[in-house]
């Protein structure tokens, strides 16, 4: 829980808040866009949320934020519960959001794929009980998908915990020493008839997504959905090489999909053509700048 003493002046209204302890990962904003807001190099609160909908969804942000920085002046047990209870959140058949983000990889989304032939996990959450019993619920974890290196928090608890198969490129494997499944090259590798192993390097040498049957593309940190220009972006930061990037992005045209479901970002979920008429609007303004 956050530190009251540390309250960010720029906080709006007097119960949630977020202290200086913030890293700015938008975790906060994207489960509660009404509440929480960038400022500076922090998020804050912009304005307290107001009615059952956009209370729960703040409580949500507080138990997701990977650093414990967002507080309140006066705590609500049984809204805390209900918050805790959500998670893993369901955001289509079979696919869930984990929350619990990790600070060991600055906040990225974390999510759990439900599937008859063993279910996934794709990049990691913090290693907490809850998700383990949801996990354990469902079915367990077959696989763990490791997007690339900057993103694999505890996995190796989780493979340990479900004897699960951890999956990673060479190019990033050093994150992860003890994965056993060791994706070379950059064609992609077909994991069944339904899954789909989409090597995209760029952020880092070793990115890769995962096509879920032609209709859920997870993107660690290479691709996601910007609020502010209202389309698809790259990563901007810590970009290992600018042009393999955009090449690898560009082969994505090639490939169907409706949803993007990054580490960083939003997720979005638009018809196929439209998505690929995003991909491609992405590639002119990467191009152009």
């Amino acid at each position: 829980m956050a530190n009251k003493s540390k309250r960010l002046a720029n906080n709006v209204g007097d119960n949630f808040f977020v202290d200086s302890t913030c890293i700015n990962c938008d975790t906060c904003r994207q489960l509660a866009p009404a509440t929480f807001a960038e400022n500076d190099d922090f998020s804050s609160v912009y304005r307290q949320p107001v009615g059952d909908a956009e209370v729960h969804a703040a409580y949500q942000a507080l138990v997701a934020c990977p650093v414990g920085s967002i507080g309140t002046l006066q705590g609500d047990k049984a809204r805390m519960q209900q918050a805790v209870a959500s998670f893993p959140l369901a955001l289509d058949t079979h696919i869930y959001y984990n929350g619990f983000n990790s600070e060991k990889s600055f906040g990225a989304n974390s999510y759990f794929l439900r599937h008859p032939d063993g279910n996934w996990l794709i990049d990691s959450p913090r290693y907490v009980r809850h998700l383990v019993t949801a996990f354990e619920r469902m079915g367990g974890i077959k696989y763990i998908f490791l997007t690339h290196e900057d993103d694999v928090a505890d996995a190796g608890r989780y493979a340990a915990q479900f004897g699960a198969t951890r999956i990673i490129h060479s190019a990033d494997a050093d994150a992860e020493p003890g994965a056993e499944w060791i994706i070379e090259g950059m064609d992609p590798v077909e994991v069944g008839p339904e899954f789909r192993i989409i090597p995209v390097p760029g952020h880092t040498q070793g990115s890769i997504a995962l096509l879920y049957a032609d209709h859920y593309l997870f993107t660690g940190d290479h691709m996601g959905w910007d609020r502010d220009v209202n389309g698809l972006r790259l990563a901007t930061v810590y970009v290992w090489n600018e042009e393999i990037l955009r090449r690898s992005t560009a082969r994505l045209l090639d490939h169907r999909f409706e949803w993007v479901l990054p580490g960083h970002a939003d997720r979005i979920h638009l018809p196929a053509v439209r998505m690929k008429q995003e991909l491609q609007r992405l590639l002119d303004r990467r191009l152009s700048s």
